[in-house]
C-alpha cells in the first residue's frame, strides 16, 4: 500500500471527469489517486504536468520516458508507460529491455535516438549536457523538441521520485522491468 492513502471511489463529479479525461475512462492509477487527495498538489500536478502531446512523436516521447523511470529506479512509472504505450510507439523488445538494461550506444537504436538517450543520461547524470551532446541532440531535434525532452526528464524525474518515495505497489497491468 502506498504511504499516503489514496482517494477512494466515489470521487467528487470534478475529481471524477479529470480521472476520466486523464485515463480515457479506465480505473485511475494509484499515483493519480494519491496526488489527487490533496487538492492542492493535484491541481499543481495536472497544471505543471506534460500528459498532452507536445512537439515529440509518441516514440520518442516514450523512449524519453522510459529511460528516464529506468534510471530513477521506477518500475511503477516504467511499467504503466510500456504496458500502455508500447504498440503505439512501435518500440520493440529490444529496446524496452535496453531502456532499462543498456546504454545508448545499444545497437537497437537509430543515430537521432542515441543522440537523444545520451541527453537523458547526461541529464539524470549531471543536470547538463556537454556542448558535444547538445550538437549531437540539435543535429537530430529542433529547438521545440529539446525543450520538450528537457522538460519531460524533469518531470519524470519528479513522477519517479513521488512513486519510489511513497513506494507505490505496481499496478497490476503495468509491464515489470526486464530480468
Amino acid at each position: 500500500m502506498s504511504r499516503i492513502a489514496p482517494l477512494e471511489p466515489p470521487y467528487a463529479p470534478e475529481i471524477q471527469g479529470q480521472f476520466d479525461r486523464i485515463m480515457r475512462g479506465a480505473p485511475p492509477l494509484m499515483l493519480f489517486r494519491v496526488i489527487a487527495s490533496n487538492p492542492r498538489a493535484w491541481e499543481k500536478f495536472r497544471s505543471g504536468s506534460l500528459l498532452d502531446r507536445g512537439p515529440l512523436s509518441l516514440r520518442e516521447r516514450e523512449i524519453v520516458i522510459d529511460r528516464t523511470c529506468a534510471l530513477n529506479g521506477c518500475e511503477y512509472e516504467w511499467g504503466v508507460h510500456v504496458a500502455t504505450f508500447v504498440e503505439a510507439a512501435r518500440l520493440s523488445e529490444a529496446e524496452i529491455r535496453a531502456t532499462v538494461r543498456e546504454g545508448a550506444d545499444a545497437a537497437c537504436w537509430t543515430d537521432a535516438e542515441r543522440a537523444l538517450l545520451a541527453a537523458v543520461d547526461a541529464l539524470h547524470a549531471r543536470s547538463t549536457l556537454s556542448d558535444d551532446e547538445f550538437s549531437k541532440l540539435a543535429s537530430h531535434y529542433s529547438g521545440a523538441k529539446i525543450l520538450e525532452i528537457f522538460l519531460l526528464c524533469g518531470f519524470y524525474r519528479t513522477v519517479s521520485y513521488l512513486a519510489n518515495g511513497l513506494r507505490l505497489p505496481l499496478e497490476e497491468k503495468a509491464a515489470r522491468f526486464p530480468g
